[in-house]
């Protein structure tokens, strides 16, 4: 297995804080992140976003059978070809020089990455809706608005649209020392497990958009902030749905509505609040 100091210190780079770059180095949390995976979960082809160094491309090499990394520093991905290049030649890597937002994607079986915090909201919800096992490192505060319950603090619009997609727990909290240089916050591991909601959702890009528009108004009543958000949810009659639903709940503020309930309340806002004649 390839130390991470020594990855880094042939790489030639340094982590940069402003740059969002953070390289993992500790090596027990680097062995144990591939593990995060269930034994049964289909490892014959594991995505790894922001490569950077390698150091988890490598355990992912002894876990799956054939590993894609993609990376968007260019420098980086040269000197994965190179340190890789018997992987590489044998099949099992394949480095992709690029944007994870923008490149397209392999089929692949399993993700397991380190993000780049900046943009790991963005990631993750490209890769959520493939419905594929995912292991992944954010912030540690990011991880638990992803985590929370309804009537939690921490719950929120990030809550209900992870949730949708999978069973997600926080399974490893990291350390700022694992990583050099140090960023500013802790950081988790959380694992999702794909699965289909126990509730049903006719609409599904209204039903997250529904969601994102009354969590902007997450301290008012759901009576307001249903009609104060009509033109981000897409409503077209926001007081036909404040009619038409239950009076209790419109009483209530989004962050006390769990998922399911935000499903057939959305369900309803999209029957009875908007004009069929737009689509």
């Amino acid at each position: 297995m390839r130390d991470p100091d020594g990855l880094l210190s042939r790489a030639g780079v340094r982590g940069d804080p402003n740059r969002d770059q953070h390289f993992l180095v500790d090596d027990r949390v680097l062995d144990r992140l591939p593990s995060y995976l269930p034994d049964d979960v289909d490892a014959s082809h594991l995505l790894e976003i922001g490569a950077g160094n390698g150091a988890l491309t490598d355990r992912l090499l002894e876990r799956g059978e054939h590993v894609t990394a993609i990376e968007r520093d260019h420098h980086l991905v040269e000197f994965l070809e190179g340190e890789f290049a018997d992987e590489i030649a044998e099949g099992r890597l394949d480095v992709v020089d690029g944007d994870a937002l923008q490149v397209e994607l392999p089929d692949f079986t399993a993700c397991v990455s380190n993000l780049p915090y900046g943009v790991s909201s963005q990631i993750t919800f490209r890769l959520l809706p493939l419905g594929k096992p995912l292991v992944l490192m954010f912030q540690k505060e990011f991880a638990e608005r992803m985590v929370a319950e309804a009537g939690s603090d921490d719950y929120g619009r990030l809550s209900v649209s992870t949730q949708h997609y999978a069973d997600v727990e926080i399974v490893e909290t990291i350390p700022k020392e694992a990583f050099s240089p140090p960023p500013a916050v802790e950081s988790a591991v959380v694992r999702c497990l794909p699965r289909d909601p126990d509730y049903e959702v006719e609409d599904e890009q209204f039903f997250l958009d529904f969601v994102k528009a009354v969590f902007t108004q997450r301290r008012k009543t759901m009576r307001n902030a249903i009609r104060n958000t009509a033109h981000i949810s897409g409503l077209d009659d926001a007081d036909a749905v404040v009619d038409a639903a239950d009076e209790e709940l419109m009483s209530k503020r989004a962050g006390n509505l769990d998922p399911a309930t935000f499903a057939a309340l959305a369900t309803l806002a999209a029957d009875v609040g908007r004009d069929v004649t737009d689509g």
